[in-house]
């Protein structure tokens, strides 16, 4: 086997690896929050992952710094919400999940995703 057929076996096999560990090995990171917690909200939410716990009032403070039309609208479509965060200004959102489980929020247009896990 010639040394350029080897190399091309090598560069494809750490491609798929690199692949594989970039789109199924990433973990998100779980913020837990108590009573309140800032998300910002500057090409996608940080943190993007909270998790909070079942039958308490929790505070979400979402603060836009992203001028993006897209993150203008936070979007919590379990819990029935859907407000308007404008530039630079901190919108509390309040929920008291009664059920575990995980629970999706986005941006208006979807593209932009993050996660609330009750415990």
């Amino acid at each position: 086997m010639d040394i350029d057929k080897i190399l091309v076996i090598v560069a494809g096999t750490l491609g798929i690896v690199f692949t594989y560990w970039f789109f199924l090995m990433k973990r998100e990171k779980e913020v837990s929050v108590e009573n309140e917690v800032d998300i910002t909200v500057s090409g996608g939410y940080s943190p993007e992952v909270i998790s909070i716990p079942k039958g308490k009032l929790t505070k979400i403070n979402f603060l836009r710094t992203d001028p993006t039309d897209c993150l203008s609208e936070i979007v919590l479509g379990d819990f029935k919400i859907r407000k308007n965060l404008p530039l630079n200004q901190k919108v509390t959102v309040e929920i008291t999940p009664q059920r575990t489980g995980e629970f999706p929020f986005a941006c208006g247009m979807n593209m932009y995703h993050g996660k609330i896990v009750v415990r």
